[in-house]
């Protein structure tokens, strides 16, 4: 089992992913979204699976400091964006195999490490 984490290092439910599966000894493919964007062909897996809403996360201070507010865009608009500004994602972005998950969820991460 191996599981790929997309999240920036300074978000702490990234850190709190991180190591829920280092304490599982899941081996784990760290994404900093710092280091490189998010492509919009990575992010629509996700959209596609919880939607644009889901990815959005409206209490960052980046968020706020962009005017974000009151938008109304496209998911297109939203999904080219999100590549651009990785601080406004809800962290962390977890895949295995084909199952994602958005945000802290252990209780999914338990469910995917009782399986192996």
């Amino acid at each position: 089992m191996a599981v790929q984490i997309f999240g920036v290092r300074k978000s702490r439910d990234t850190r709190a992913a991180l190591r829920f599966f280092a304490e599982r000894r899941i081996p784990t493919h760290f994404v900093d979204f710092t280091v490189r964007p998010a492509s919009p062909g990575e992010l629509r897996r996700f959209v596609q699976r919880f939607g644009v809403t889901a990815l959005v996360d409206s209490n960052t201070k980046r968020y706020r400091d962009l005017g974000l507010g009151a938008s109304h865009r496209s998911d297109a608009w939203w999904l080219s964006y999100l590549a651009t500004e990785p601080l406004i994602l809800r962290m962390p972005l977890v895949r295995h195999d084909t199952r994602l998950t958005v945000g802290l969820d252990t209780k999914t991460w338990i469910s995917w490490a009782d399986e192996h």
